[in-house]
């Protein structure tokens, strides 16, 4: 168990950890929850029925299919930050509009963290993933949908070769 940390500078507080299947936004998040003693939601736990079914069959999620997900989630967040005062969440959140539509759910400042890796190291870790729905097939689409945060979104951006414990560490100087 790591020791307790510094108070965040700013509270309430949503994390959310974003970027590509299979850039490890699930492990990162648990370990940063389990850091900052706060809730942890992980994004594909709010997807429907459909679109789990949908993605497990190959097809990119639409808009359409998104805005619903990013809503129930984004209300889970706000819940979560009101009553623990700081939350984590791993969510894709691959445009720019998808995290708008997060920010303008959850009634607190939002801090974005863009989890990357190579193309190749993705997919490995994708197949070493057995059981999830999401399949390795889906990977181009996500990478192509992808909108980096722009400065003015002041998201940190991590390359997930060093070991998670190490991003951690330098989320939570970054969030200090």
């Amino acid at each position: 168990m790591p020791a307790a940390i510094d108070p965040l500078p700013v509270s309430p507080l949503a994390i959310i950890l974003m970027g590509v299947s299979g850039c490890g936004k699930s492990t990162l998040g648990a370990l940063l929850a389990e850091a900052l003693h706060c809730p942890f939601l992980e994004g594909d736990d709010f997807h429907s029925a459909q679109a789990v079914e949908k993605m497990r069959g190959g097809c990119p999620l639409t808009d359409e299919d998104r805005w619903p997900w990013l809503d129930r989630l984004g209300s889970a967040m706000d819940a979560a930050v009101a009553e623990h005062g700081v939350a984590v969440a791993a969510c894709s959140a691959l445009r720019r509009g998808y995290r708008d539509r997060l920010r303008g759910a959850i009634g607190a400042p939002v801090r974005f963290i863009l989890l990357e890796n190579s193309r190749d190291r993705l997919l490995a870790r994708l197949a070493s993933r057995p059981g999830h729905y999401m399949p390795a097939s889906l990977l181009e689409s996500q990478l192509a949908t992808l909108e980096r945060p722009l400065a003015e979104e002041q998201a940190l951006i991590l390359n997930t070769d060093d070991a998670p414990a190490l991003l951690r560490e330098a989320i939570l100087h970054w969030l200090r």
